[in-house]
């Protein structure tokens, strides 16, 4: 479907509601403006619901920020440690890094029975 539109004042325009219909665009939905191959291409875009986390001009809370110091002092301490794996250079090297830790894992555990 083609259609002419007006451009106002500002560099304002009216989107047909057809076109909007056919795009799935409603009122205060985004899109994208992009200039490309001399048109003007507009594209709908989804906002993903950032609740729970803060935005650029918010703080953590106490216990958010407690949170994370502590899940933060536990990976330096891995780290100090030596409990860390790699670095790889392909995904298949990290992949049978994994798998070996599982079968050593399993072998510790069968090795260990639960007293009854």
């Amino acid at each position: 479907m083609t259609t002419l539109v007006k451009i106002h004042r500002k560099g304002q325009m009216t989107l047909p509601t057809r076109l909007r219909s056919l795009a799935g665009i409603s009122e205060g939905d985004l899109v994208e403006a992009a200039f490309q191959r001399g048109k003007i291409v507009l594209t709908p875009k989804l906002v993903i619901d950032r609740s729970g986390f803060p935005t650029a001009d918010e703080e953590y809370t106490p216990a958010q920020r407690r949170i994370i110091d502590a899940r933060l002092a536990k990976s330096d301490d891995d780290i100090t440690h030596g409990r860390i794996y790699g670095p790889f250079n392909t995904a298949e090297e990290m992949s049978a890094s994994v798998e070996a830790n599982i079968r050593k894992l399993r072998a510790v555990k069968k090795r260990v029975k639960p007293a009854r």
